[in-house]
């Protein structure tokens, strides 16, 4: 964590061909599950809300890419084939091949959401 400036909780779930794009400040929380083939940038936190409506931590769908100082926070639902758009804030449930932009968030549906963003990929 202090060598690389990324901080990933050992309870996360992550599945295969995660992929970190650039160095530093990251941090996914202990409860955030992370689907197939998603792509991070830096500046990204997926994390958790500690009251309210949306407390607990985000569960992320397969091919999602999310853009610098991107911030995914709270019990939401990220769908496949999503795109987060740079310096997006997220606290509301995101539908497959979607494009999310802004702060708050605004959703862009497309089924091309992620062509040419998603580096990678495992099968």
């Amino acid at each position: 964590m202090f060598k690389y400036g990324i901080q990933i909780s050992t309870g996360a779930q992550i599945g295969k061909g995660f992929y970190i794009g650039h160095f530093g400040n990251i941090v996914v929380s202990g409860g955030a599950i992370i689907g197939e083939n998603c792509n991070i940038s830096q500046g990204v936190t997926i994390g958790h809300a500690n009251r309210g409506w949306i407390k607990g931590y985000p569960e992320i769908g397969n091919k999602v890419w999310m853009g610098t100082n991107s911030v995914i926070i709270g019990k939401i639902k990220i769908g496949s084939n999503v795109l987060i758009a740079p310096n997006s804030t997220i606290s509301i449930d995101l539908p497959d091949n979607s494009m999310a932009r802004g702060n708050p968030a605004k959703i862009v549906e497309t089924e091309l959401a992620t062509d040419g963003y998603i580096n990678h990929i495992l099968n």
